[in-house]
């Protein structure tokens, strides 16, 4: 997709192309929606076996392992081997790995262990392709024409809407044609992003160059973490990032389909995380225009704020309106968090580093995952449903007000 030339510098002609960047989104979003789905149909899986909120924790632990640890090397994959490379060979081990319990459940059978191998096996090969992906925003950011806040604008309501869709479709497959043969649907979004990153042509895609590529995986994923260190900014992001998606992942993994699983009611659950979509989709999009007009300081303080005390309002556990209304509220909020963690990566990482930069970021906001999964498997057990929805949200709101004192963040509206 191409357009009329505009007139660059010296008086040349620079041509704006749109392809690139409806590429990546198109891939992330079949992508995007595969894992939307798995997120419903691995903790009902676990569920209908055991019927067990503790066992569900439990999967979504051993799934969340590897994903930190995928997502820390993810960056360094990225830098070494190529951009569009990464992601296609991610996709393709994310298919297989989907299409694995299926083929499970027909010949030796599913057992809580087996599922927490293949989740985890799952979790692997996810975030290599995302780092991949989000790390070819810059230059199709410059080849559209745009500017960096409205590429991540769309990308990050692009991703919810991923998520909107994923949930849904898993919650309403469930319910049709059961919760197992739904993971071929996961699979065939792997396979549609692959289709799609293979037409992606831009600069810095491809190969790298061998004088700036990380010496080995190991070497050049210390690089990354090093670099992330000593950057105050992106230190106290991805510390504020891991600590919030510690607190509030297991509400989606695991609260709440302990909550509708025992009112028998996945199409319900399937519509509370599309409402947690929906708002971020909204709150995403809202990002761009809102940018040039509100400190994105104040909008992360009010994000984590808000967050937290809607959080606090679902302990009541009210109809269920009122819990689509608070998880739109929700997504609202915090839709502008992952563009301003965007740029923030953007601006303060070097063209050659910013797959690791990515990775090290987003292994950070899953640092804490497993931890927050084994905590909340007992609570729900031992105190019910209310009492953990207090117990999680309550800190959040201390962040909020720690992030009020931090200086560093007023950085993000100082490039």
């Amino acid at each position: 997709m191409t357009v009329t030339p505009r007139l660059g510098r010296a008086g040349t002609s620079e041509q704006i192309h749109y392809l690139p960047l409806v590429l990546i989104n198109l891939a992330t979003l079949f992508s995007a929606i595969g894992n939307g789905i798995s997120m419903v149909v691995i903790p009902w899986l676990v569920l209908e076996r055991t019927g067990r909120a503790t066992d569900a924790a439990i999967v979504a632990g051993a799934a969340a392992v590897p994903l930190l640890i995928a997502s820390l090397f993810s960056g360094t994959l990225v830098d070494r081997f190529g951009r569009r490379r990464t992601s296609l060979v991610s996709d393709a081990l994310s298919a297989v790995s989907a299409s694995a319990i299926p083929i499970f459940a027909v010949t030796s059978g599913l057992s809580i262990p087996v599922i927490a191998a293949l989740a985890a096996l799952g979790a692997t090969f996810d975030p290599a392709g995302m780092a991949a992906r989000e790390s070819m925003l810059p230059a199709a950011t410059r080849a559209a024409g745009w500017k960096l806040d409205r590429t991540n604008s769309l990308y990050e309501a692009n991703y919810n809407v991923a998520y909107l869709i994923g949930p849904g479709v898993g919650g309403v497959l469930i319910a049709t044609i059961g919760a197992v043969s739904t993971l071929w649907v996961t699979a065939a979004g792997f396979v549609l992003s692959i289709i799609v990153v293979a037409f992606i042509r831009l600069a810095d895609a491809g190969t790298p160059d061998p004088g700036l590529r990380p010496a080995s995986i190991w070497h050049g994923t210390l690089e990354g973490l090093k670099f992330v260190w000593n950057n105050k900014l992106l230190r106290a992001l991805a510390l504020v990032d891991m600590a919030v998606v510690a607190l509030y992942m297991p509400v989606e993994s695991v609260v709440f389909p302990v909550y509708f699983t025992e009112l028998d009611q996945p199409a319900q659950l399937g519509s509370v995380l599309m409402a947690l979509a929906i708002g971020g989709i909204v709150g995403a999009l809202a990002y761009a225009p809102l940018a040039p007009l509100m400190s994105r300081r104040l909008i992360m303080i009010c994000a984590v704020g808000v967050l937290g005390v809607a959080m606090l309002a679902m302990a009541l556990l009210p109809p269920l309106w009122v819990i689509l209304v608070l998880a739109g509220l929700q997504g609202l909020v915090y839709g502008p968090v992952g563009p301003i963690a965007n740029y923030a990566m953007q601006t303060r990482s070097p063209e050659h580093m910013r797959g690791r930069v990515v990775g090290v970021m987003t292994s950070t906001a899953y640092a804490a995952g497993p931890l927050g999964y084994l905590v909340v498997g007992p609570l729900l057990d031992q105190l019910g449903i209310a009492s953990t929805f207090v117990a999680l949200s309550i800190p959040i709101v201390v962040i909020a007000i720690v992030c009020a004192a931090l200086p560093v963040l007023r950085e993000l509206d100082h490039p």
